[in-house]
């Protein structure tokens, strides 16, 4: 009944709502009606019913997991005056900036004369009846083992460290110490990642009964999503495989035999590079034609302690050789690169000269493939295997390619060549590999 009347309520003129709202409700019962959760949050924002002991909301970027949890938890705290509740992040920044303090943590849900106190020294919120939350960081497992709770909310456990089995050991240590009162339950939000802790869950839900999962997309909470956002989410992501999982909400399964996956990739990923860089090159990997495949533009660079860094991804498609030569051109100036590698199989010294036509100044180093695109990237790959590779931001489009070439040969990535993974691997090769590949701190 309140999700249809809300639904009613929110058809009606914006005047004509008001009114109503006026008409039947006092002051007290409106400043209720504006925080009563059951009555706007969509069904799927709502705890299953049944007996469940774990409930996975698994859904893309912008569905609402945060404030969904945040209610969850308050509701819980609210109900119960010997609740204690596990907040658990990937650090206790990311739990303290999202879950407490973030735009739909906690200390913004609920009735405001209801919310707890956020005591950031002890990592605790206690609400007004004595229900008690404690923040965790899911990189240190340890600090799970021993505490007990009665309830729990996990976000993003997709994002938790896999190195070293953290993630694993630190979901395993919180239910372990889920044995306070009758019926102790966990919540997981999550965008749907490929890594092993959700693999994992995602395979029990299918034979257990009290594992219940929500699925859902960005586009479920249009309504309360910025019209621009929303745009350019299409217009960047809309077509890649990395769109599908960040915000349709899927689970991208590996191919077999790739040579790079998804989890390996965010393993490799960092929100903005710290360590001085001593050389920056841009791989190209020009089209047969200009009516052809794209053109592989990459920005990668190199630091003092030998890692590699993809710092961009400039590829772009159905260019003439002047226009894809300038996106180069404009490309060295933005980054101040040292030097462009670029394949000549397909046009020899003409693509020397169309790069120097462009105004590109910098030298050009001409590189010939005498292997296959999956040979030449092998080396690469384990690069990215030994953690001395990261990539700087998302990349979608060239990540989706990585994951399309295949050990022994073969690419069943987008588009008829891995244009843009190629350009990657002439980029790291000229950078990591071979006696150029030497980092060297100048003197000046």
């Amino acid at each position: 009944m309140p999700h249809r009347f809300r639904r009613w309520l929110l058809e009606q003129d914006g005047a004509l709502s008001a009114q109503l709202l006026d008409q039947k409700l006092d002051d007290r019962h409106r400043r209720r009606l504006m925080t009563w959760w059951p009555f706007w949050a969509r069904p799927e924002q709502l705890p299953p019913p049944g007996d469940w002991r774990v409930w996975l909301i698994c859904a893309g970027r912008g569905f609402g997991k945060t404030r969904a949890g945040a209610e969850w938890v308050g509701m819980v705290a609210r109900a119960d005056p010997a609740a204690r509740i596990a907040l658990v992040g990937s650090s206790i920044g990311e739990a303290r900036n999202v879950m407490v303090e973030g735009e739909s943590g906690l200390l913004a849900c609920g009735p405001r004369d209801k919310r707890p106190r956020f005591e950031a020294s002890l990592r605790r919120l206690t609400w007004s009846n004595g229900a008690q939350a404690t923040l965790y960081s899911a990189a240190e497992p340890d600090s799970l083992r021993g505490p007990q709770h009665s309830h729990a909310w996990c976000d993003e456990i997709a994002k938790w460290d896999n190195s070293s089995a953290r993630a694993m050991q630190a979901w395993d240590n919180l239910l372990m110490g889920l044995r306070l009162g009758h019926a102790p339950r966990v919540l997981a939000t999550t965008t749907p990642r490929a890594v092993p802790l959700l693999k994992r869950l995602l395979a029990e839900a299918e034979t257990e009964a009290d594992i219940v999962v929500t699925r859902g997309r960005t586009w479920d909470n249009s309504a309360n999503l910025p019209t621009r956002f929303l745009a350019a989410m299409h217009r960047q992501f809309g077509s890649s495989a990395l769109g599908r999982q960040e915000l349709e909400g899927e689970m991208l399964t590996d191919i077999e035999g790739a040579l790079w996956t998804r989890a390996l990739i965010e393993q490799c990923r960092e929100a903005i590079n710290t360590a001085p860089l001593v050389r920056t090159v841009i791989g190209v990997d020009p089209p047969a034609s200009a009516s052809g495949d794209e053109c592989g533009i990459v920005v990668a660079a190199i630091t003092a302690e030998g890692h590699g860094k993809v710092l961009a991804d400039h590829s772009l498609a159905g260019a003439s050789p002047e226009g894809w030569a300038r996106a180069v051109a404009s490309a060295m100036t933005r980054w101040k690169a040292d030097r462009v590698v670029a394949e000549a199989n397909q046009g020899g010294d003409m693509v020397a000269s169309v790069l120097r036509a462009a105004d590109c100044q910098m030298p050009v180093r001409l590189v010939h493939a005498s292997r296959g695109k999956v040979a030449r990237a092998e080396p690469i790959a384990a690069l990215y295997e030994a953690g001395r590779v990261q990539h700087v931001g998302l990349f979608p489009r060239l990540e989706d390619q990585l994951c399309g070439l295949i050990v022994g040969g073969g690419y069943q990535g987008p588009g008829r060549s891995p244009d843009r993974a190629d350009a990657l691997v002439w980029a790291l090769s000229e950078l990591m590999l071979g006696p150029r590949a030497q980092p060297r701190v100048q003197r000046i």
